[in-house]
């Protein structure tokens, strides 16, 4: 690394080609030299830890060494540079570059050398991915096994093809390629053709340095042999890297600025880079360290030393081999704490706990609650006179941390990593989901900064949220997502799920240092912990994108369609004539529903599993009744496990130690949730995962039925007497690995676990589950719904709804939605109706109440408003076949279900920053009223189409400009959502009233055609048994695809239906028609 004066953190500088001149040796002599020292199975790495010089120029191969024996993916899957052992736990393609990056700075934080391992995996769709990890397995590294990392619990291994047609660009050496056409040749013409190549590598390593270099003073233009490239994807990418400091840059052809047309290989095709990284020298990595190195942490390093392993007499641990406390020293710990009067009995006043809510607080034996804490002003003039010293002299929390009353013992020290990513050209960037603001990330960084706070991403339990704020909430997805007219789409996922900060910097806003790649919006990612593992997705449009993400994460799973209808929730509908009732009440009104949920009282004390059979004595008779009316039933199951010894579930888990540990390694973690003392399961282990799903065996959950399935809430993990209402950082789970590591998994990792059970309890594993969740990470699309949590009955939280679900829905989370009428509080008549209006066009269509909240189900507003609300849940259940389709879709392309206006309009910039109007799929344009006594809305309709009224079909606004915008007042009174069908489709609708979505099955198909200018339309239909897997497993499904062309007095409608395999067969066939 190379300090930086205009930034906090570092640099990094990488062992390259400019290494091999520093020695006055001949480039291509010192290239076939480190060819025989790696084919006799030599350590080319063994001398790249650095010297601590400040220099930059090592004398072992790094780089360079790579470009000869471990490049363009040579080596297997995980593999190493310089002969090192394969990671176990990275997935994907194999590296096609590996590389040495070493700190050049004369002074370090842990006082000598420091290197780290550095690699570059292209995928075959133009991803690249950059990953930086502690060294490991060598002699000079301080670990002996690679750091946990979460690639197997993420990544869409299957799908993730490594690109075959790599060749590094250099501006000396021949470049070298997958098949071998660097090799020497007696031929004539083939020597030519490499001098060409060689010669046109050259021109495009210059064009592409031209767009990322500054001149200075100092180095008034670019030194090529400073930089290396590698180009993929058909010549379509290059990713250009940058040795020192090291950076790098990704172009894609036809990038930002591009000359148009472009495509030969050696054309200038490229424009300027469409994301860069670490250009404004914000990259850092804080090294894992022993306690004991701590008197060395800061002081000038030996210029001689080269080891930058042995760095005291302290052994690092690796997570595997973390060997705990002596319990005996714990103890004496404690007790010693308790006999000095302890922090709990000064911050409780001596009165005795019996519990914690959810906010975190205490409550007392005496019926009194612990008052929220404010900060002393002495403790805040210290903590700002801390954040304004610089960070070389703020030692305070180097090792133990303080929060709250909880302290956060940091074993390993300061472990954060961070990069700066920018998107030159761009002004709008989407993503970072999940918080209460718009879905245009905003600045927070400068002057006039929207905020001051970075977005936070830590999955917690956040008792009554704020609205657009950058804090916290019950889910994250590291996703960030640029769009712009001249660059198209662009994106970066940053994977690493320890707690993460991310700043956003505006275009006219370089922090300091003058950005070569021109303006451009810029995020400043830093993670507490974890490595540095980076996935640039190129886009360059909205649905390609979405496949790219899609091959990491995987897609949206196709929901059951009952769970694509409404659902009737609250906490807690009281006994079984209460659920009779309710249900019986729906059925005499006609109005459609599909599940009803029983939240956490149906339990026996809060154990999960379990009926209380004071009040639910009969629940498979209960469920069996709804089910014969086409009704699904849902139940709560929270991860805290009750920590009863008589409760099966808790004696079971501790016999087979599936808990997660406390900081000593060796104890069950107890901490306080719903049911009191609770313990929590290690979902990051395989084996606890398995245990779980086993749970959901229907002779194991006594009381269920296929009638029955799962709410996951509470999944963050909540904890109410933890630090921030959730777990301490420095728990173990059963690998050793600390929580700070896996923190923002461990929602994903519980809701796949309940799937997975809903699955495994039916004999041939082929009913499709449905789990809702509220915590989330990247790839939770895959195992049910989400929602966004403990909203309020207020206009504020209606208006905030929709950029928060276009938000999730950024971060490839479809099946989305909100509490219909707000969580907390009472909504009145025209907010209830306006809400159920707006909810029966989202993806998840859900009414929940507080169990403090008036009663709301919809004949509590009177028959005027029942009826309103009536009207919009059947406009829901008429467009379930088009809902069914674009899930559907969604499911093969990656593209959302709920887009922003922009997805669809990529050059329409008035339409970028919109969120408050959106599509669903491609073909309605939904714009929900979020104010009272509104009767008039403003819709912006994009001119590319015509746009029809659903409820009239009369044209509201006709074809204009390409990419142009009309404004248009139309009328919203209490009985109308504006909702529009673009002009040039086909939507499919079932007419007939039913009650559920299962009784609407035989119904006959109604096609809505909406003509364009010239008097076409086409549209689709997706069909299959509504319920089973057997469209994936057996190919039992159909497309219809529909297509309109009228002219004169003539025309032609047609529909063109193709068959899965399972169902062309003529039995299958027969079966289908009857």
């Amino acid at each position: 690394y190379k300090k930086t004066s205009a930034a906090q953190g570092t640099s990094a500088a990488a062992a390259g080609e400019e290494e091999v001149k520093a020695d006055g040796t001949d480039a291509h002599q010192q290239q076939k030299q480190q060819q025989q020292q790696s084919e006799a199975g030599a350590d080319p790495d063994a001398a790249d830890a650095g010297t601590g010089t400040g220099t930059g120029r090592g004398t072992g191969g790094g780089l360079w060494n790579s470009v000869v024996s471990r490049v363009l993916g040579k080596s297997t899957p995980g593999d190493r540079s310089g002969g090192g052992p394969v990671d176990p736990y990275v997935r994907g393609p194999a590296a096609s570059l590996t590389a040495t990056l070493i700190n050049t700075s004369p002074t370090t934080s842990t006082g000598v050398g420091e290197s780290l391992n550095l690699d570059v995996r292209l995928h075959s769709d133009g991803v690249a991915r950059v990953r930086i990890t502690e060294r490991y397995g060598t002699s000079a590294a301080a670990y002996e096994s690679a750091r946990w990392t979460s690639d197997e619990l993420i990544l869409n291994e299957e799908e993730m093809v490594g690109a075959d047609d790599a060749e590094i660009v250099t501006s000396t050496a021949r470049p070298t390629s997958r098949d071998g056409d660097d090799e020497q040749s007696d031929n004539g013409n083939n020597n030519n053709n490499i001098k060409q190549k060689q010669e046109d590598d050259k021109a495009l390593l210059t064009e592409l340095v031209g767009t990322v270099f500054t001149a200075t003073p100092d180095q008034p233009q670019a030194d090529l042999d400073n930089y290396v490239a590698l180009r993929y994807g058909g010549a379509d990418h290059v990713l250009l890297l940058r040795l020192e400091p090291f950076s790098f840059y990704l172009f894609r052809r036809g990038g930002s600025g591009a000359g148009a047309g472009g495509s030969s290989a050696g054309g200038s095709s490229y424009g300027m880079p469409i994301v860069t990284v670490g250009e404004r020298g914000l990259a850092h990595f804080e090294l894992r360290r022993a306690r004991d190195d701590d008197s060395s942490a800061g002081a000038d390093a030996d210029a001689t030393n080269t080891d930058d392993g042995e760095n005291s007499d302290a052994v690092l641990m690796d997570d595997d081999d973390y060997i705990p406390p002596d319990e005996d020293d714990d103890e004496e710990e404690r007790e010693a704490a308790a006999a000095s009067g302890g922090e709990e009995e000064d911050k409780h006043g001596g009165k005795e706990i019996v519990g914690y809510w959810e906010d975190g607080l205490a409550i007392y034996a005496d019926g009194t609650r612990e008052e929220r804490p404010v900060e002393d002003e002495a403790e805040a003039e210290h903590r700002k006179l801390l954040e304004e010293q610089s960070p070389d002299l703020d030692r305070e929390g180097l090792w133990e941390e303080s929060f709250g009353g909880h302290t956060d013992s940091k074993p390993y020290g300061p472990t954060s990593v961070g990069m700066d990513i920018k998107f030159p050209g761009s002004s709008h960037l989407y993503g970072l989901p999940e918080h209460a603001s718009s879905t245009v990330l905003q600045t927070t960084h400068g002057a006039g900064a929207k905020y001051h706070n970075p977005y936070r991403l830590y999955n917690l339990d956040v008792f009554e949220y704020e609205l657009d704020e950058t804090m916290a909430l019950y889910g994250e997805v590291p996703l960030v997502i640029s769009h712009s007219v001249a660059g198209g789409t662009a994106g970066i996922f940053w994977f690493n799920p320890t707690e993460t900060f991310v700043d956003v910097y505006g275009p006219d806003d370089d922090g300091g240092i003058g950005d070569a790649a021109g303006h451009g919006t810029t995020t400043h990612f830093m993670s507490e912990s974890g490595i540095v593992d980076l996935f640039l997705l190129p886009g360059p449009d909205p649905h390609t994108i979405y496949a790219q993400y899609g091959r990491l994460t995987g897609r949206v799973s196709l929901p059951p369609m009952f769970s694509l209808g409404y659902h009737q929730c609250r906490w807690n509908y009281r006994d079984e004539p209460d659920v009779y009732a309710v249900h019986a009440k729906f059925e005499e009104l006609d109005y459609p529903y599909d599940v009803l949920w029983l939240d956490i009282e149906h339990t026996d004390g809060k154990r999960y599993f379990t009926w209380d059979s004071n009040v639910f004595p009969n629940p498979v008779a209960m469920q069996k009744k709804l089910d014969s009316q086409g009704r699904r039933m849902v139940t709560i199951v929270d991860p805290h496990i009750k920590r009863d010894n008589n409760y099966y579930i808790h004696k079971e888990a501790t016999a087979k130690g599936l808990y997660v540990k406390d900081k000593s390694g060796t104890k069950d973690y107890d901490g306080w949730c719903w049911p009191g003392s609770s313990s929590y399961l290690d979902f990051t282990a395989n084996k606890v995962r398995s245990w779980w799903a086993d749970q959901f065996a229907y002779d194991r959950y006594r009381g269920s039925t296929p009638a029955l399935f799962t709410w996951n809430d509470m999944n963050e993990p909540s904890v109410f007497n933890g630090p921030e209402v959730s777990m301490q950082k420095d728990l173990r789970n059963l690998a050793g690995v600390e929580h700070r590591e896996w923190h923002n998994l461990y929602g994903l990792l519980f809701h796949r676990s309940t799937a997975s059970g809903l699955i495994r309890r039916n004999p041939d594993k082929n009913i499709r589950p449905f789990v809702l969740s509220r915590s989330f990470f990247a790839g939770s699309q895959r195992y049910g719904a989400i929602w966004t949590g403990d909203n309020a009955a207020e206009w504020s939280h209606l208006e905030a709804a929709a950029p928060m679900l276009l938000s999730l829905n950024v971060g490839a989370l479809s099946f989305v939605g909100a509490d219909v009428g707000g969580f907390f509080g009472d909504p009145d008549a025209e907010l209830m109706t306006r809400w159920m209006q707006a909810g029966a066009y989202t993806p998840f269509f859900r009414g929940h109440a507080h169990h403090d909240s008036k009663r709301r189900e919809p004949w509590m507003f009177g028959d005027e408003t029942m009826i309103r609300l009536r009207k919009a849940a059947m406009a829901r259940y008429a467009l379930l076949p088009f809902w069914y389709s674009t899930f559907r879709e969604a499911g093969v392309t990656g593209m959302p279900v709920m887009r922003t206006m922009w997805m669809e309009y990529p050059q329409t910039e008035p339409l970028f920053a919109t969120d408050d109007q959106y599509l669903i799929g491609s073909d309605l344009l939904v714009k929900p009223v979020t104010a009272p006594g509104v009767t008039q809305t403003t819709v912006l309709f994009p001119t590319a189409d015509r746009w029809y009224d659903v409820d009239t079909m009369a044209i509201v606004s006709k074809e204009g400009e390409s990419n142009g915008v009309l404004s248009i007042t139309v009328d919203s009174d209490i009985d109308k959502i504006p909702v529009y069908q673009k002009g040039g489709s086909i939507i499919s609708r079932k007419l007939r009233l039913r009650r559920s979505a299962r009784l609407m099955k035989s119904d006959p198909y109604t096609l809505y055609i909406a003509l364009d200018g010239e008097n076409k339309a086409k549209g689709s239909l997706y069909m299959d048994d509504e319920e089973t897997f057997s469209h994936e497993h057996d190919g039992e499904y159909g497309v219809a695809e529909f297509s309109v062309s009228l002219g004169g007095n003539d025309g032609l409608i047609e529909n063109k239906v193709a068959l899965g395999p399972g169902w062309e067969d003529e039995h299958a066939k027969d079966s289908l028609l009857a």
